[in-house]
């Protein structure tokens, strides 16, 4: 299947874009408009961190970078690249769910702001989020157009971007 010319898989990767982006963008708009230092409550929580330091740098700059990438993943930019990077992200915040979870700890996962407790229904919405997201990078891999070969020395007229 060549998944750069079919419309079907186009319009799923534009759906999962503005999806993923936009869950990004409201994930940041939310911490952003609370004290970074009640992210970094929730942060602290996970038991991870080594130093109030790196909770306090996370906290900070977390949800600035989630702001970007969401604005990348809508506008489409980088696509590979944002696509990446928010798979490894969204790996990382469900694992971190789910090693909270297994630990017993009864803490808020920090997703949305404050307030929202870990539970089978986060990691659902969390774990539904990786899978679009690995799908989404999976595509934008898989899609690349690549140019003809040729043998040393033939020019080539290609029309390929």
């Amino acid at each position: 299947m060549n998944f750069s010319q079919n419309k079907t898989w186009r319009w799923i990767a534009l759906a999962l874009r503005i999806v993923l982006g936009a869950v990004f963008v409201y994930a940041a708009w939310l911490k952003l408009n609370d004290s970074w230092r009640i992210f970094a409550m929730d942060i602290d929580a996970y038991q991870i961190l080594p130093s109030l330091f790196w909770t306090e740098a996370v906290a900070r700059t977390l949800p600035w970078f989630e702001l970007a990438l969401g604005v990348w993943l809508i506008a489409g930019f980088w696509l590979r690249v944002s696509a990446t990077i928010t798979a490894l992200l969204l790996t990382s915040f469900f694992g971190l769910m789910i090693f909270a979870h297994f630990k017993g700890l009864q803490i808020n996962c920090g997703c949305f702001g404050s307030g929202e407790k870990i539970s089978w229904i986060t990691m659902l919405r969390d774990g539904s989020l990786l899978a679009a997201a690995l799908t989404l990078a999976a595509w934008s891999y898989l899609s690349r157009r690549r140019a003809p070969v040729a043998a040393p020395g033939t020019v080539i007229h290609s029309t390929l971007a």
